[in-house]
C-alpha cells in the first residue's frame, strides 16, 4: 500500500475541519478502517500529512531519528507564511525542531534548567494557587472552571517558574493559543516572537531563580534568537496542553458516574484520573511531527520525502492491537525516544494537585450543562475545550 504525496486533496481526512474536533474518536476509528495504521490527511487545505494512529508504527517512529527527523526546513519551503498551521510546524532553534548535535545541545540546556524546579517550592505555589483561584468563585454556586480555574492556575504557575511578569506572559499565551488554534496563526506568531524576545532581554538585565536565567547562564550559551525559541517550546508545551489536561481530567471526573464515585470514595486516585485521560483525551492529541529526508517503506506504506508524519497520540494509545494497558501508563501522550517531554513530573504535579484541590473544595460540583452541548475548538493538534461550565452549593473557602 502507498500513501503518494500526489494524492487527491478529496481522498484526505480533513483535520480541520471543526466535525473532526467534535468527535475525533469516531474520526480514528473511520480511519483505521479505511486506511489502517497510516492515513492520508489534511492539516490544513492544501497541507497534506501522514497520520500515524498505530501504537507500534509510533514507536518506531518515535525513536528513529535517522529516517524521522524533526527538522521541517525542508518541507516549509513550499507552505506560504499564511499557512494556518505553519506556526505550529516550521523550524525553530529548538530540540522540539531540530535533530542530531543541535537537538542534543538544545535538549540539554532545556532538561538542566526545568530539572533544578525545586518540587517542593512548586507544590506550595500550586497548592496557593488553586486556594486563591477558588476563594474568588466558590461562593457563587457556578464558575468557568477554564477561565477561572484551569488557565489563570497554569499562567501563574507558569509565569512564576519562568520569572516571566505578567505585562509579558499574558501576551505570550495570547500569541500561543492563536497558534494553537490556527485560525489568526500569523498573527499569534508575531505576537509570540516580539514577547519572548521581551523576556529574554529582560532576563538578561535582571537575572533570577528562574527557568529563562537558567537557560541564559547555561553552557550552551545559547544566544537571544536560540533563548526566545527555548521559551516558546516551553510556553508551548506548559500552557495550552497544561490547561487541556486539567479540564479535560476534571471534565471526565464529572462526568463518568463510576469513575467519579471511585475518586471521591478513595477507590481510584486523581492520578489515576490523569493517566486515563492521557490515554483517552490527551491534551496534545496530534503532533511529534518528523520529515523524512526520502522515501520511507514502513509496513508496506511508502511515505513521501519530506512530507510531514504526525503522531496521533490519542489514535495510537486506543489502536485496538494494543490491548487494554491503560493502567500501566504505556501510553505516548509524553511522546516517546530523544523528543519525549523532559517536563513530565512537572506537569503531573501541577495538574494533580490543582484537580484535587477543586474537587476537595467542591465535592458537589456538576457540570452545568449536558456533555454534549461543550464546544471543542477546533484545530488538528489540540484537545481543546471552549468552557467547561459547572455549578454547586455555594461554599466558604476552605480553612487556611
Amino acid at each position: 500500500m502507498t500513501l503518494p504525496s500526489s494524492a487527491a486533496s478529496s481522498a484526505r481526512i480533513a483535520m480541520y475541519e471543526p466535525g473532526f474536533a467534535a468527535d475525533p474518536h469516531a474520526a480514528y476509528a473511520r480511519m483505521r478502517q479505511a486506511h489502517g495504521p497510516l492515513v492520508p490527511v489534511d492539516l490544513a487545505p492544501g497541507v497534506p500529512a501522514t497520520l500515524v494512529i498505530g501504537y507500534d508504527q509510533a514507536r518506531l517512529i518515535l525513536h528513529d531519528e535517522m529516517r524521522f527527523p524533526a527538522d521541517p526546513r525542508t518541507w516549509q519551503q513550499t507552505i506560504p507564511d499564511t499557512c494556518p498551521v505553519r506556526p505550529m510546524m516550521e523550524w525553530r532553534p529548538n530540540a522540539l525542531r531540530s535533530a542530531g548535535p543541535e537537538r542534543a545541545r538544545y535538549r540539554d540546556a532545556n532538561v538542566s534548567a526545568l530539572g533544578a524546579v525545586d518540587q517542593h517550592a512548586l507544590l506550595a505555589l500550586v497548592e496557593k494557587t488553586a486556594d486563591d483561584l477558588i476563594e474568588g468563585f466558590c461562593k457563587d454556586g457556578h464558575a468557568d472552571l477554564l477561565a477561572q480555574f484551569a488557565w489563570p492556575l497554569t499562567f501563574r504557575v507558569l509565569s512564576d517558574l519562568m520569572g516571566c511578569p505578567d505585562t509579558i506572559g499574558r501576551r505570550i499565551t495570547d500569541g500561543m493559543a492563536q497558534v494553537f488554534d490556527g485560525v489568526n496563526a500569523a498573527r499569534g506568531n508575531e505576537i509570540l516572537a516580539q514577547a519572548v524576545a521581551d523576556q529574554v532581554a529582560f532576563r538578561r538585565v535582571q537575572p533570577g531563580d528562574d527557568i529563562t536565567s537558567r537557560l541564559i547562564a547555561h553552557a550552551a550559551r545559547l544566544d537571544d534568537t536560540e533563548m526566545a525559541h527555548q521559551l516558546v517550546t516551553i510556553y508551548g508545551a506548559g500552557i495550552e496542553p497544561q490547561v487541556n489536561l486539567v479540564t479535560n481530567t476534571i471534565l471526565k471526573v464529572l462526568t463518568d458516574e463510576a469513575f467519579c464515585g471511585d475518586v471521591h470514595a478513595g477507590g481510584a486516585t486523581v492520578r489515576q484520573a490523569l493517566d486515563t485521560v492521557l490515554y483517552w483525551d490527551p491534551p496534545l492529541a496530534n503532533y511529534c511531527i518528523s520529515y523524512p529526508p526520502y522515501p520511507v517503506d514502513l509496513d508496506g506504506y511508502l511515505l513521501p520525502a519530506n512530507d510531514p508524519v504526525v503522531i496521533s497520540m490519542a489514535g495510537c494509545n486506543n489502536d485496538p492491537a494494543l490491548g487494554t494497558t491503560a493502567g500501566d501508563r504505556a501510553h505516548l501522550a509524553w511522546s516517546a525516544g530523544p523528543h519525549a517531554c523532559p517536563a513530565r513530573s512537572h506537569a503531573y504535579l501541577i495538574a494533580e494537585t490543582a484537580i484535587t484541590y477543586v474537587l476537595d473544595a467542591l465535592p458537589e460540583m456538576d457540570l452545568a450543562c449536558p456533555a454534549q452541548e461543550l464546544t471543542w475548538r477546533p484545530g488538528p493538534f489540540h484537545r481543546a475545550l471552549v468552557t467547561l461550565p459547572v455549578s454547586f452549593a455555594p461554599t466558604a473557602p476552605l480553612p487556611d
